[in-house]
C-alpha cells in the first residue's frame, strides 16, 4: 500500500474535478514592494500544470 506524501499533501489540494490547485509562491513576506495587481492575481488559487500534475497525483493516492 502506498502512503501519502505529506510534503505534497500539505501544498496541494483536489479539486471536485480532480485538478491540483496550488498557492503562488513569494506571497507572504514583502508585500509592500509588490504592485496592487500582482498582489491580487497572487491572492487566487491555481491550476498545476498538467506535465507537473501526473507526478503530484500519485503521491496523493487518496486525494485531499
Amino acid at each position: 500500500m502506498q502512503k501519502t506524501k505529506k510534503s505534497v499533501a500539505k501544498r496541494f489540494k483536489l479539486s471536485g474535478t480532480g485538478k491540483l490547485i496550488r498557492r503562488t509562491p513569494g506571497f507572504r513576506h514583502l508585500l509592500s514592494a509588490k504592485s496592487t495587481k500582482s498582489k491580487r492575481r497572487a491572492s487566487k488559487d491555481k491550476l498545476v500544470a498538467a506535465g507537473h500534475a501526473e507526478a503530484l497525483k500519485r503521491a496523493l493516492p487518496f486525494g485531499l
